[in-house]
């Protein structure tokens, strides 16, 4: 197939290296000591070690008996000299060739150097005989096995969540430092559009995309600042950037980045700042923003919904990532797929169509398109788990070829 590429556009990766090279994830200056049940999802500060052995102690890892191989003989009885219950370990007399009957996760009494689980072991009124062959420390937990003491658990930059927290807590750590959250003021252009909830008025549009990206940003755990709908007046579009470029660490405005709408948008920013204006090389999402204010930087988005969804999504997620320190954020990887619909296709640029990924009977990987794919068809997201990745040079897609497929992270599982 001849490749045909549309001249002067940036490519995804081209992009996102440009903006990944010129930031610098925060610094730990500003990090906060937080109890465990306020750090759900913030990002640790420093690395963070066990002060515990875990297990802090030999224990047992079946319901059975404690015995010294020493005394070990198969089909010898052995009298039942005590128990160990977990919380309530054995500290008697334990005589030669006696055993010690024990719960699972009770403390080993001293000298036990195996457990037999009480499935091999036949009780009689005159003790117990075991029916199988044992080895030396066979069923014992040791101490630290899962968990040294000064062991890191936890790197900086780890997003804290239903996985991390459990185990600090496991651990006896009360508090953890974590980094400040991430500043971000947004706010839409144009006099069409009108807060959800208006009555529209003929030619108006309800603002969906800074209420998707102020979604987005809750969820990646931002502080945000909504300076909402600015209207098309350089005084008002002047000072919002100057409100949010004086409180954020990053500000992201919706709308007035493409072709023949951005010259208000622009003489702005060439005053406030150096800012790039993109052409990318994806669909939907050609036109993009991104530079320094005086103090914060600045992403801009397409005014198209879905545009805007997408290239926050594939751009902007990463970009917070980096600016909040995470270190291990990353997208799912991308799968491979027969497709069960047809995908229409122009080459030229990376498509990114909405679809949905499943496995048939014989368990393998399809894909099917969620229908129209317009940059305005914000209900594909709805129905969607997955981006359909298409090829920069490639054509239409016929049923039965093989196609990438993205899964959507929590960003858009919802």
């Amino acid at each position: 197939m001849e490749k045909t590429f549309t001249s002067g556009l940036l490519s995804l990766q081209e992009a996102l290296d440009k903006m990944l090279s010129q930031t610098a994830p925060m610094t730990t200056r500003d990090a906060q000591w937080l109890p465990l049940t306020e750090s759900a999802g913030r990002i640790t500060a420093q690395p963070i070690l066990s002060p515990i052995f875990v297990p802090p102690f030999d224990n047992s890892a079946m319901d059975g008996y404690a015995i010294r191989m020493a005394d070990y003989q198969q089909n010898l009885l052995f009298p039942v000299a005590g128990k160990a219950f977990a919380g309530q370990p054995f500290n008697g007399e334990w005589p030669v060739a006696s055993c010690i009957r024990i719960m699972t996760g009770a403390p080993v009494p001293a000298g036990a150097d195996a457990v037999i689980m009480q499935e091999q072991a036949e009780e009689t009124p005159s003790g117990v005989r075991f029916t199988a062959q044992v080895k030396a420390g066979q069923n014992i937990r040791l101490i630290g096995d899962d968990i040294r003491e000064g062991q890191e658990v936890l790197a900086a930059g780890v997003r804290l969540g239903a996985a991390q927290l459990p185990l600090l807590a496991s651990l006896g750590i009360e508090k953890v430092q974590v980094n400040r959250r991430l500043k971000v003021a947004v706010f839409s252009t144009g006099d069409e559009l009108q807060p959800v909830g208006t009555p529209l008025q003929a030619g108006q549009i309800y603002d969906t995309n800074r209420f998707a990206v102020h979604l987005m940003l809750d969820q990646l755990g931002c502080e945000v600042l909504d300076l909402g709908i600015i209207r098309d007046d350089p005084a008002a579009l002047r000072q919002a950037f100057q409100q949010a470029d004086s409180y954020a660490d990053l500000v992201i405005s919706s709308g007035g980045v493409s072709v023949g709408e951005a010259d208000y948008t622009k003489t702005i920013l060439d005053e406030l700042g150096e800012i790039g204006f993109w052409k990318l090389a994806i669909k939907p999402g050609k036109p993009f923003a991104f530079g320094k204010l005086h103090n914060a930087w600045f992403c801009g988005l397409p005014g198209n919904p879905v545009s805007a969804a997408l290239t926050f999504y594939q751009l902007v997620q990463p970009l917070i990532a980096r600016l909040s320190a995470q270190s291990d954020w990353s997208l799912p990887p991308r799968l491979r797929a027969k497709a069960t619909t047809r995908f229409k296709k122009t080459p030229g640029r990376l498509d990114f169509q909405r679809g949905i990924f499943s496995h048939n009977t014989q368990g393998e990987l399809e894909a099917r398109s969620t229908g129209h794919q317009g940059s305005h068809v914000f209900s594909s997201y709805s129905l969607a788990n997955c981006f359909v990745v298409l090829e920069r040079e490639r054509g239409d897609v016929a049923v039965g070829e093989w196609v990438e497929v993205e899964p959507f992270n929590a960003l858009l599982k919802g």
